[in-house]
């Protein structure tokens, strides 16, 4: 079992000396089943070797056991989608940090991490202007018919409604309102009131509220034990004629019972999706035009997203082993 980090120290020296130990020669495996771009692996190669440590690599696997193989003797972890899972970290008797380059980190099993001393951190908002341009694509694509003949509308001039007003959110505003939109948004996590106000965006009071004005919902909260499942019937059936759901977090969080009748009662509903829900087939039958999702996710597609997460997570497994910074931890 990996060493028991204790998060907390009566003074930063006693800090510096317990992370001693740690500062050079550490073993990190980049483990990525669908690879960092060439530019990305050379830069988390340069920050880390450039530290003392060394790097490993397992990229494209296809099975399990080659992950479970590979992190034997390891101390740190780099990852994307892979699934981290209680036996991946068993496997892993060395390993002190993951680090997720990206923003969610449900593909990692945070408790068990935690039990074994573990730390697990993501790489908040590398990712989140690539997301957000996403959903202002689709938000356009959708308006426009996808891009099929016929007469579509423009997306000026609607209430752009973000639900959830984190780094992504708050980039979705922002291009919202350089398009001419009306921006309104909430997020019960957001408390200061100026952060809002700073941007120029309407804060609302509830969520049954955003999306009774929403002509375009952009959805951007977590999927948790809270969350997963929490945006169905009730309140798709409650936003504005025409409206569209834009979906580029996580289809966990949809219920898609209440998707599919919600889409059937109201021919005029739109939802659109940056990750398929487990539906998929039947709503592309049935709802034609009204429905669109990318054939697997995209948000975090491109070559700036992918080397700022990768570099991004080499640069915390440094500090981490340097000072035991824990910055980003998501797993305290």
């Amino acid at each position: 079992m990996a060493t028991i980090v204790p998060y907390t120290f009566e003074k930063k020296e006693e800090q510096a000396i317990y992370f001693t130990s740690f500062v050079k020669g550490m073993k990190v495996l980049i483990a990525t089943e669908k690879p960092f771009a060439k530019k990305a692996v050379d830069g988390i190669v340069e920050i880390l070797e450039g530290a003392g440590h060394t790097v490993s690599r397992l990229e494209k696997y296809t099975d399990k056991t080659q992950l479970l193989d590979a992190v034997a003797d390891v101390d740190a972890l780099i990852v994307r989608s892979d699934k981290i899972t209680c036996d991946v970290l068993a496997a892993a008797p060395n390993l002190k940090i993951v680090v997720r380059a990206g923003a969610g980190y449900d593909n990692v099993d945070c408790a068990t991490a935690k039990e074994r001393g573990v730390v697990v951190m993501n790489t908040p908002g590398q990712n989140s202007n690539a997301v957000a341009e996403l959903a202002i694509a689709m938000m356009i694509f959708m308006s426009r018919n996808c891009f099929t003949p016929g007469t579509g509308g423009e997306i000026k001039g609607k209430t752009l409604a973000i639900h959830a007003y984190g780094n992504v959110g708050r980039l979705v505003g922002c291009k919202g309102k350089a398009l001419g939109m009306n921006v309104i948004a909430y997020d019960p996590f957001v408390s200061d009131n100026s952060v809002f106000e700073c941007d120029g965006v309407e804060k609302v009071d509830s969520v049954e509220e955003l999306y009774r004005r929403a002509d375009f919902l952009s959805l951007h909260i977590p999927a948790t034990p809270q969350t997963k499942g929490s945006i169905g019937y009730n309140l798709l059936t409650s936003m504005p004629k025409g409206a569209t759901l834009v979906n580029t977090a996580r289809k966990e969080v949809i219920d898609e019972a209440g998707l599919k009748q919600a889409l059937t009662e109201r021919e005029d509903l739109k939802y659109v999706s940056d990750v398929a829900p487990e539906c998929c087939s039947e709503l592309c039958e049935c709802f034609g035009k009204r429905y669109f999702a990318t054939p697997k996710k995209m948000g975090a597609e491109t070559a700036e997203a992918n080397i700022n997460a990768g570099l991004a997570a080499a640069r915390q497994i440094v500090e981490f082993f340097e000072t035991g910074c824990t910055k980003f931890q998501v797993n305290r």
